[in-house]
């Protein structure tokens, strides 16, 4: 529960921080004064998840596997012309105790079930979901333990976040690419997700170019040059410039 608590947060957070900086006409907040609400919304919820979050369990030590080693034979006694000799004494060795490798800890185990439930709802990259479940009250080493073992294909998480980026916002190709390596993401695994997202830069140009003229009125320069600051080609900006009527 607290965990669900903290993604609705967070994303209402990532709203209303937008929403401070530009309406958002497709989610009806168009003032600050309903951005401001909506990220103290996002605080407020957070703040319950995390105290609704489930305390760090403590690793259970399994106790070591004890070997003993079997004790040598004695050896036969070599036949002499003078009297037989003594049988040599056989020493018994202590048994060695073997470490049994690959244990894994009960934190371990939530750490990586907590892993596969956060990317079952939504992209992470390895950097950011090992931030999360340090969030939840893991110790760095049973998160970094759950994003190593947790099987992500981790420039499909970049495709994914990627995708839902641009579902929420329109982006440049070098825009989107900053974005992702900000969420954690390594250069190559953004560059992936940008790659194969299959999106078309000179309709997120106009898409870009009309959220502007929402907020505030550009000249056709002004508007081009606020475009190419946004990291659209010059042959992007003037397409999207033209789709919104200049």
């Amino acid at each position: 529960m607290g965990g669900f608590l903290i993604f609705v947060g967070l994303i209402a957070l990532l709203i209303g921080i937008i929403s401070l900086i530009k309406p958002l006409h497709f989610l009806r907040i168009t003032t600050r004064k309903l951005g401001a609400v909506v990220l103290v919304s996002g605080l407020i919820i957070l703040i319950v998840g995390a105290s609704l979050s489930p305390a760090e369990d403590k690793p259970v030590a399994e106790p070591h596997e004890v070997v003993e080693e079997e004790p040598e034979p004695e050896p036969e006694p070599e036949p002499e012309p003078e009297p037989e000799p003594e049988p040599e004494e056989v020493v018994e060795e202590e048994p060695i105790e073997e470490d049994r490798p690959g244990e894994v800890t009960l934190g371990e185990k939530n750490a990586l079930n907590s892993a596969l439930n956060y990317l079952a709802t939504m992209p992470f990259s390895h950097s950011g979901l090992v931030k999360q479940l340090e969030f939840e009250g893991y110790t760095n080493e049973e998160a970094v333990y759950a994003a190593d073992n947790c099987g992500a294909d981790w420039n499909e998480q970049a495709l994914k976040s990627a995708l839902n980026y641009l579902a929420t916002m329109p982006f440049s190709y070098s825009g989107l690419v900053e974005q992702l390596k900000f969420e954690g993401f390594t250069n190559e695994q953004a560059v992936y997700g940008v790659d194969n997202c299959e999106a078309d830069w000179n309709e997120q140009a106009a898409l870009k170019a009309q959220v502007y003229l929402d907020t505030m009125s550009f000249s056709r320069d002004g508007l081009i040059a606020q475009l190419e600051f946004e990291g659209f080609t010059r042959q992007q900006a003037e397409y999207g410039v033209k789709a919104v009527g200049y």
